[in-house]
């Protein structure tokens, strides 16, 4: 992909679609900005627990496609029961009969956040030694940075 060169400073979310295009293209998006908008598309609710995996079109066609959405398990079934207002949704963002049916994967890809361990506290001999080794490190924002992230480290392992 050969990227042109523009004169000015340009936002970056102006450039997203353009840029992802090819990538997403090849999923079924050719319109990035469902993916760079999802949240606004489905509301924070539903686009917590739906994630658009692939839209495909009949042959030939750009219109009555197959959404192909990743849901979480135990959100499976009150999604099927929303399919009408999810196509809705999806209709009223391209402006036209995009979407006509919604194919529903269960297995939503788990966020970090959600997953994340929380670090026990560190013991005095622990924080000691975590002391030491950023004692080199001069006084600021990098020093506890490289602290909260040894603590992090240090609290995730067992006692």
């Amino acid at each position: 992909m050969v990227l042109e060169r523009r004169g000015s400073l340009r936002a970056l979310a102006a450039e997203v679609p353009r840029v992802a295009a090819t990538a997403l293209g090849k999923r079924g998006f050719g319109e990035a900005q469902l993916i760079t908008q999802w949240d606004a598309v489905m509301g924070a609710e539903l686009a917590a627990k739906l994630v658009p995996d692939r839209l495909t079109f009949p042959r030939g066609e750009r219109s009555l496609g197959t959404l192909r959405l990743r849901v979480a398990s135990a959100y499976a079934i009150e999604a099927q029961h929303l399919e009408p207002v999810i196509i809705e949704r999806l209709n009223g963002f391209f402006g036209y009969r995009a979407v006509a049916r919604i194919v529903l994967v269960q297995g939503l890809p788990v966020s970090a956040a959600s997953v994340a361990p929380h670090p026990r506290p560190l013991s005095a001999a622990e924080q000691g030694r975590l002391d030491q080794r950023v004692a080199a490190v001069p006084e600021g924002e990098l020093r506890e940075a490289l602290r909260g992230l040894g603590a992090a480290v240090i609290g995730s392992k067992r006692a």
